[in-house]
């Protein structure tokens, strides 16, 4: 499972991003599990998987996260 600094979060949308290896990985408040979107901060370590389903969504850029967990 890899794991990533959240680089950037957008409460009042309801997503982010977390660094991960060399590739910004989109994730949503519904991928988050062992605790709340509210409680995450910019910088912490998590664990993630990358969603291998092709969800649409625009732009269409880059990886998904799913299963985010604070580390």
């Amino acid at each position: 499972m890899p794991q990533g600094n959240i680089k950037k979060l957008v409460h009042d949308r309801g997503f982010g991003f977390i660094s991960g290896d060399g590739t910004d990985v989109f994730f949503h408040m519904s991928s988050v599990e062992g605790g709340s979107f509210e409680e995450l901060q910019e910088g912490q370590l998590v664990d993630y998987e990358i969603d291998d389903e092709d969800q649409p969504r625009r732009g269409n850029q880059g990886p998904r996260a799913k299963s985010v967990k604070p580390a």
